[in-house]
């Protein structure tokens, strides 16, 4: 077993790995947004993400088997335990079940509330800075994710979909903040596959219900979780370890703030929805 002693961006500043590891992670996750509401035209919420991150955790199981990572020192476990079961299992079950009433691209602009999450936990916990800027832009996205929450809802008030699809947000966000220091230690596709297996073990009491539902399932919706359990889980979230671990957190996810209209526009070619004018 090795430890790592790779290529952080020590600068952290901007390069081309970064570049593309941002890229690989807006793509994949806006989307994931359509990708699950057409898995749950075939699946439970629980039983599609349970079979999402069960083929993403075999190719991400032997990576670490063939690499052999460094053990996490006995103070990083319980980061490791909580990417797995908060920024896996607990994010993706609020989503699923928030997307039941939540379209495609509302819940792509509601996620844009993790940016904001993050950016203020890492001012406070990791010293990053904030500018004015900054402040004004996380003012208008909490008005535009309001508004759009309150469109999908019946009145002036948050929905239970859209409160949960912000609860994933949040799981979002504290993880990034928790797991930003496994970065000085430990290679980031480390991070991002332990983030899978351990995921896939808390959603495992719901895979057999998941396999039966699978042998009904028509061919898109099949589709639909194979394509969930490739790109957005095991391509995407190594794309966002890699971007952590050469990023700032608030910068980093600065740049999550473009999942949003490429989820609508994606949720447009593929399922037909059309925003509604408050989004």
């Amino acid at each position: 077993m090795t430890a790592y002693a790779g290529t952080l961006n020590q600068t952290q500043r901007m390069d081309t790995t970064a570049a593309i590891a941002v890229a690989l992670t807006v793509v994949g996750w806006a989307s994931a947004f359509p990708a699950i509401r057409a898995g749950l035209e075939a699946f439970q919420p629980l039983e599609l993400g349970a079979l999402r991150f069960a083929i993403a955790a075999v190719p991400a199981a032997i990576f670490l088997a063939v690499k052999r990572p460094a053990l996490p020192k006995v103070d990083e476990l319980w980061r490791f335990g909580f990417g797995g079961a908060i920024f896996v299992a607990l994010y993706t079950a609020m989503l699923n079940f928030g997307e039941l009433t939540v379209s495609a691209g509302a819940a792509g602009f509601i996620i844009n509330v993790s940016p904001i999450f993050t950016a203020i936990m890492a001012m406070a916990l990791l010293g990053e800075r904030f500018s004015g800027l900054a402040w004004l832009g996380t003012l208008i996205s909490f008005a535009g994710i309001g508004i759009i929450a309150m469109a999908d809802g019946q009145g002036l008030h948050f929905n239970t979909g859209a409160l949960l699809v912000l609860g994933s947000a949040l799981c979002s966000a504290v993880n990034t903040i928790v797991q930003k220091p496994l970065f000085a230690r430990h290679h980031p596709l480390t991070i991002a596959a332990s983030n899978m297996v351990l995921g896939a073990l808390c959603l495992a009491p719901f895979l057999p219900e998941a396999i039966s539902q699978a042998a009904v399932a028509d061919t898109a919706g099949l589709g639909a979780v194979i394509y969930l359990g490739i790109v957005p889980s095991l391509i995407a979230y190594a794309a966002w370890a890699t971007a952590l671990s050469r990023l700032p957190a608030a910068r980093a996810s600065n740049f999550l703030y473009l999942v949003s209209p490429m989820s609508a526009l994606i949720g447009f070619f593929w399922l037909g929805e059309v925003p509604r004018m408050p989004s």
